[in-house]
């Protein structure tokens, strides 16, 4: 018996009838499946078609794995942008059978202008539950490996949208996925983008998504389950601190050669209405353009701004947060503004003070106004996070690359933990270890106005950057799971 069994959407542009063809000349290959509404008819006996959009319906799957009879399924999401070697498929299958992996999936070259540029893609690990991660476009599974995973977890449930999501997370929980770092196919330029960080890391927050993040909510929540990670809604007290501390509330600005922004960011903390003390504690990170002296006029103009030059020369954006909580100067709350961001308005220091007054709150999480330069609002507008519930919101937010701005931390815990000394995904990563024990508490107006400008740090980066930021949110959730499985093993 021929090893595969391949699937793929059906599509009009030329290049689907040259993959169609790859694969049915292919002795690997004991069927072709194309996925399509409207009657596709193929014209080789291997060739069968399902009546579906997409392999995203779990009655669609369900249907589709009772019938393969073959060893391997590769999905193919995109046949008539690909160009796939015949040794492509001999490499899959030798590496799946190697390595007893559940999956398979390797890198790939996009064609860009005529040059071929090199596509790496990630290692899967533990922490890489987001329904986002990229696998590229040609994937193998085991078909015993699915099968004992259905009959362990249950079948794929009821969903419209999160399909292939649940059954990647039921065959991850007992078998390895196996990363080829190899090129073995090309990707046309026709689909190929620029890649920006925040083209698409919105998707989650958009009204329009609702119905597909929840069904994604809910097959992550399910898979939580299985590895021993979720966690109940019950929540430990926030003790009692230990400090005295000069002012309530500091608002924490991190800043390094901003010298067009800052000045703005410090005047929107300034001039913050409350009914309570508060400081602004400027962190300067041995800036190099100008913003240095600045901050110094601003500080020696306004006693409430400090302005700290830490004496480290290694921090990034972590460590100068944890130079300003761990110094004299930080009040009972930290209150998180960019030093290219400004406060909506001057209610907005009030609002999230009243909010971390008003429950036992280790966080508080703001809303945001997406803007550009000249502060006018830019899609998709308003990030408000509601994915966040007080039930599951601590688990969902295992699956999302972010929980939302501005933030607010209570003081004392922050020292018992400290921010990483990173400047990519700290503050997700407390957001995560603070709501592994404590409630977050949620704010679903904006507060802020986020600029979205070329200067951002992650305007335009390269796919290497790229990874490497989404493989370190994948260890921050890595060691995240481990530890609520401990948690909960107790």
């Amino acid at each position: 018996m021929n090893k595969l069994t391949v699937v793929m959407p059906f599509s009009l542009q030329s290049g689907f009838e040259r993959t169609l063809r790859l694969f049915i000349q292919s002795p690997l290959t004991e069927e072709v499946i194309v996925l399509h509404e409207d009657g596709f008819r193929p014209t080789s006996p291997k060739c069968k078609v399902i009546r579906a959009a997409s392999l995203a319906s779990g009655e669609v799957l369900n249907d589709l794995i009772e019938r393969i009879r073959t060893e391997f399924l590769i999905i193919i999401t995109k046949p008539e942008d690909i160009e796939i070697p015949p040794a492509t498929l001999e490499r899959f299958i030798e590496v799946a059978e190697s390595t007893d992996s559940g999956m398979v999936y390797s890198d790939y070259l996009e064609k860009k202008q005529g040059d071929l540029a090199e596509h790496p893609v990630n290692d899967y690990q533990l922490g890489s539950i987001r329904d986002e991660f990229d696998f590229g476009y040609v994937i193998l599974f085991s078909i015993p490996a699915i099968r004992r995973a259905l009959k362990k977890y249950g079948p794929i449930p009821a969903v419209v949208h999160a399909g292939i999501y649940d059954l990647r997370l039921k065959v991850s929980v007992d078998h390895g996925f196996f990363h080829i770092q190899e090129f073995l196919y090309t990707k046309k330029e026709s689909d190929v983008k620029v890649r920006s960080q925040h083209d698409d890391q919105f998707n989650y927050v958009d009204p329009e998504n609702q119905a597909v993040q929840k069904e994604l909510e809910l097959v992550a929540t399910e898979h939580l389950r299985n590895i021993g990670a979720f966690l109940e809604p019950r929540f430990k007290n926030i003790p009692q601190s230990e400090y005295n501390f000069p002012v309530e509330a500091s608002v924490i600005i991190p800043v390094r050669n901003r010298v067009g922004t800052i000045a703005d960011a410090v005047h929107s903390a300034l001039t913050q209405e409350t009914n309570f003390l508060f400081n602004v504690i400027v962190v300067d990170n041995y800036s190099t353009d100008g913003t240095t002296p600045l901050l110094t006029e601003l500080a020696r103009r306004n006693p409430a701004v400090k302005h700290i030059i830490p004496s480290k020369f290694d921090l990034t954006i972590g460590g100068c947060w944890n130079e300003a909580v761990f110094s004299e100067f930080c009040g009972r709350y930290a209150v998180q503004l960019d030093s290219d961001d400004i406060y909506e308005n001057p209610g907005t220091l009030q609002k999230i003070i009243d909010v971390m007054r008003s429950g036992d709150f280790a966080m508080v999480i703001g809303s945001y106004t997406l803007v550009n330069e000249s502060l006018q609002e830019i899609p998709p507008g308003i990030i408000d996070h509601r994915e966040w519930t007080d039930d599951n919101g601590r688990n969902n937010a295992l699956r999302v690359n972010g929980l939302g701005a501005p933030r607010a931390f209570d003081t004392a815990l922050l020292r018992r933990i400290s921010f990483l000394n990173v400047g990519y995904g700290e503050d997700y990563a407390m957001a995560l270890r603070l709501s592994r024990e404590y409630r977050i508490g949620r704010i679903y107006e904006s507060l802020y106005l986020c600029r979205r400008w070329e200067g951002n740090t992650d305007a335009r980066i390269s796919i290497e950057k790229s990874n490497r930021y989404d493989a370190f949110k994948d260890k921050i959730r890595t060691v995240e799971i481990m530890a609520r499985r401990k948690l909960q093993a107790k």
